[in-house]
């Protein structure tokens, strides 16, 4: 699918099914729909989300670590977040919300961002669209952690030892976003195509 079309995905509304929705439940960032026989979740803070696949220009992937509340343990997890959360940017670009959100978790910007693709993380549970960007020549400008009201560790994994990195924090009782190994198979063929 062209780079267009996809990035069109993230900017229209989700297709309304013929069935009626009905809102189970609302909260100040979430909402519980129910559609036919279906129940999922929708953000009402935001469009979308970002994850990044950002390498540093010495081959070290960059990756974050927070405590998460749903699942009750630490994540390993690419950099992310919301695309227009904030009030007064609620149409900001999908690019613009991956360099502020790298900045703002890893400490690093960006100068070269390259859509990867688009697409649902968790089809069944929620109708969040996510893009995925791979994030090149980057430049250290702070050490990252995130806003007020998050706990980010930032870490530095060298490509080449990512696999055995992941095991070892796996096997200590961290869970990896699955999409970390999306970020590193677009990485990867990002630089097979070259």
């Amino acid at each position: 699918m062209p780079r267009l079309a996809q990035a069109s995905q993230l900017e229209r509304s989700p297709l309304n099914l013929p069935h009626e929705r009905t809102v189970l439940a609302e909260g100040r960032r979430v909402r519980l729909v129910q559609q036919a026989h279906w129940e999922y979740a929708e953000r009402t803070n935001a469009r979308g989300a970002v994850v990044l696949a950002a390498v540093t220009n010495d081959g070290r992937l960059l990756l974050v670590e927070q405590y998460r509340i749903p699942v009750g343990r630490r994540v390993i997890e690419p950099p992310a977040g919301l695309v227009g959360d904030i009030v007064g940017e609620e149409e900001e670009a999908l690019e613009t919300a991956a360099r502020r959100e790298l900045l703002e978790e890893t400490g690093y910007e960006a100068r070269q961002l390259e859509l990867a693709t688009i697409g649902p993380p968790s089809a069944g549970l929620a109708s969040e669209i996510v893009a995925l960007f791979v994030a090149r020549g980057l430049t250290k400008i702070h050490d990252g952690g995130g806003d007020a009201s998050e706990e980010i560790v930032v870490h530095a994994v060298p490509l080449d030892e990512t696999d055995a990195w992941l095991d070892a924090r796996a096997a200590e009782g961290t869970l990896i976003d699955p999409k970390v190994y999306a970020a590193l198979y677009f990485l990867h063929r990002k630089s097979s195509l070259k």
